[in-house]
C-alpha cells in the first residue's frame, strides 16, 4: 500500500496565480501593490468600460473622492449604464463609512444616488474599507469558476462630443478625467494639445507630461 512520506523534502506545487484584467488608468492606484502581494497575474488593457475584469465580472471602482466628483458632474450615471453591458457587474465603493460619507456636503445626494443604483440601475454595490479590503473581494471573485471567457467588447456611451474628445485623451496612461479636462480647458482641442510646447504641457500637468509627450512623439513601428 502506498504511503505519504511526511519527511519528504519535495516542495508543494506553487499556487495558481489569479488572473485579473486591469484598465491602464488604474496603474497608479493603491490596489495594484495589493494585487501583486496576493499573487495576482495582472494584464493591463485599455478597458472602455469598468476598471477591472475578473472572471467576466465587470467592476467599477470608486474611492470616496471619485464618487463625490462623479456625482457632481453626473458622470457616474453614464458609467453605470455602460457597466450593464456586462451580464455580471458591480460597483465597488472604497473607503466607505458612515463617518466619512455622510460628512460630505452631498449627504442627501449620496443617499439618493445609492437608492438609484438599487432601484433604477439594479447594480450590486460592495463597500470596502481600503485597497487591501478591496483586493480581498477580488480574490474571492477570482477563485470562483468563470461562467465564460472575459469579454472586452463593451463600449463607451457618448452623450456629447466633449466626452468623446475627453475619452481619447484618457486613453493615454496616467491621463485620468481630471487631467484630460485640465488639458481641454486650457488648449480647447486635441490638435492644440499636440501642437503645444513641452514646457506648456509640463507646467499644466507636471510629471504626467513626460509619458504623455513621449507617446505623442512615439514612432509607429510595423511588425511586417
Amino acid at each position: 500500500m502506498p504511503f505519504f512520506n511526511i519527511f519528504s523534502k519535495k516542495k508543494p506545487f506553487p499556487e495558481r496565480k489569479l488572473k485579473i484584467i486591469v484598465d491602464n488608468r488604474e496603474k497608479n492606484s493603491l490596489v495594484i501593490p495589493e494585487l501583486l502581494s496576493q499573487n495576482f497575474e495582472i494584464e493591463y488593457k485599455h478597458l472602455p468600460v469598468a476598471d477591472y475584469l475578473i472572471n467576466n465580472i465587470a467592476i467599477e471602482r470608486k474611492t470616496i473622492s471619485d464618487l463625490k466628483s462623479s456625482i457632481i458632474n453626473k458622470r457616474i450615471m453614464r458609467q453605470l449604464l455602460e457597466l450593464k453591458q456586462y451580464p455580471s457587474h458591480l460597483l465597488l465603493i472604497e473607503g466607505f463609512s458612515d463617518e466619512n460619507i455622510y460628512a460630505l456636503p452631498l449627504e442627501n445626494a449620496i443617499r439618493g444616488f445609492l437608492l438609484s443604483i438599487a432601484l433604477e440601475f439594479q447594480t450590486p454595490v460592495i463597500f470596502t474599507q481600503n485597497a487591501k479590503d478591496t483586493v480581498k473581494y477580488f480574490s474571492i471573485i477570482a477563485k470562483k469558476k468563470p461562467s465564460s471567457e472575459p469579454s472586452l467588447r463593451a463600449s463607451k456611451i457618448f452623450p456629447s462630443e466633449n466626452e468623446q474628445v475627453q475619452f481619447i485623451l484618457e486613453g493615454f496612461p496616467g491621463i485620468g478625467p481630471k487631467t484630460a479636462q485640465l488639458l481641454l480647458e486650457k488648449f480647447k482641442t486635441i490638435k492644440n494639445i499636440i501642437n503645444a510646447s513641452e514646457e506648456e504641457i509640463k507646467n499644466l500637468i507636471g510629471k504626467k507630461a513626460d509619458n504623455f509627450i513621449r507617446l505623442l512623439n512615439q514612432e509607429y513601428k510595423s511588425d511586417k
